[in-house]
């Protein structure tokens, strides 16, 4: 490689599975919430109602029941691999994203031996031992995390490709009894990411990873079932919910800055922002205050693509997915052209931030 080349980590594929099942508002007319171990007096079509303005989301995708983590996770990476053209037996290895494992429907048992990578190799049939299969578990960040791994193994020069996936079945592993059940979803994103020469650097310009762990660990966490008459013993995916969009909005934007400065490219010089799909009104939240770290008080029309209004909050599987139906046209006004710059962000439990300047 002469002096005047770069070892890019790009983008070669990417590919999405998003669950027939369209769970609307109305599914949970008959639902009995509960808070604190007290039923939620409120008529459900008012907190349904409530729930939809605070949150953005209408409808959520739930896999149908005979379909596993790992079955959409390598539907999605069968995807990303088709998209990328490339041979699956030359992939050096694949990091499932995940915080569950399998769960069966209808139950509560998390099922991770073997990791959910193993199976997705063992399901698309990839026989080279070379093809090294890992999860990482990193809440909602998990999947920009991963795609973080692939890049220092890429850049190391001990892999060339690499197969990131972010898969997830939250339907499974949330108490029906909670009003933020309502915020989650399934899914499963994956992207072929590759060690490329090239004339100047592209593909992952920066990123930037923080975890708050003190303090904040417990605003995403597994707890019993909010309807006290519940006692099969199972737990349940619990957040602090006003907290967690409090510590969001304030430790996110400056995140997402360092990263920026760390680039070295002026915010505005970013065209498409794909942002963890967490909270509508959050994520607003979070793009105003980053801009206005940089003194500016309006954010470009067609900066923020967003899917939770009809695909709910998947987890890791959310920026995926998001980068790639627009990679393939599939949300209005939205589309990736050579040379521009984006920004992959997240935030969840751990809590987790992460962002990534990357450069089609």
């Amino acid at each position: 490689m002469s002096n005047k080349e770069h070892l890019s980590t790009v983008i070669t594929g990417t590919g999405s599975y998003i669950p027939e099942k369209i769970i609307s508002g109305s599914h949970f007319l008959e639902t009995s919430f509960y808070d604190n171990g007290v039923i939620i007096e409120k008529a459900n079509a008012e907190i349904i109602s409530k729930f939809s303005e605070i949150t953005e989301i209408n409808e959520r995708r739930y896999a149908d029941d005979h379909l596993l983590n790992s079955n959409i996770a390598a539907i999605a990476a069968s995807r990303a691999i088709n998209d990328a053209k490339i041979d699956q037996e030359s992939l050096d290895g694949i990091i499932c994203c995940h915080n569950f494992g399998d769960i069966k429907a209808g139950e509560n048992r998390m099922d991770i031996l073997p990791s959910l990578a193993a199976k997705v190799k063992q399901l698309l049939e990839i026989n080279n031992p070379d093809c090294v299969a890992f999860d990482l578990i990193f809440g909602c960040p998990g999947w920009i995390q991963g795609v973080v791994q692939a890049h220092y193994m890429l850049q190391s020069g001990d892999a060339k490709k690499i197969l990131v996936i972010g898969a997830e079945t939250l339907s499974r592993i949330v108490d029906p009894h909670d009003r933020d059940s309502m915020i989650f979803a399934d899914g499963a994103g994956a992207a072929i990411l590759e060690a490329k020469q090239t004339e100047r650097k592209t593909g992952i310009i920066a990123h930037k990873t923080q975890t708050y762990a003190v303090n904040y660990a417990n605003l995403l966490y597994m707890g019993k079932s909010g309807n006290p008459d519940k006692t099969d013993g199972n737990m349940y995916l619990k957040m602090n919910g006003r907290k967690l969009y409090e510590f969001a909005v304030s430790h996110v934007p400056q995140v997402i800055k360092a990263a920026i400065d760390k680039a070295g490219i002026d915010i505005l010089d970013i065209k498409t922002v794909f942002i963890h799909q967490a909270n509508g009104k959050m994520d607003s939240a979070i793009m105003k205050r980053v801009f206005k770290l940089y003194n500016l008080d309006t954010i470009p029309e067609n900066l923020v693509p967003m899917t939770i209004s009809w695909l709910g909050n998947s987890s890791v599987a959310t920026v995926p997915t998001l980068i790639d139906l627009v990679r393939h046209q599939q949300i209005n006004g939205y589309e990736v052209k050579s040379g521009e710059y984006a920004i992959f962000a997240s935030v969840g439990a751990g809590m987790h931030i992460n962002a990534i300047i990357y450069q089609f």
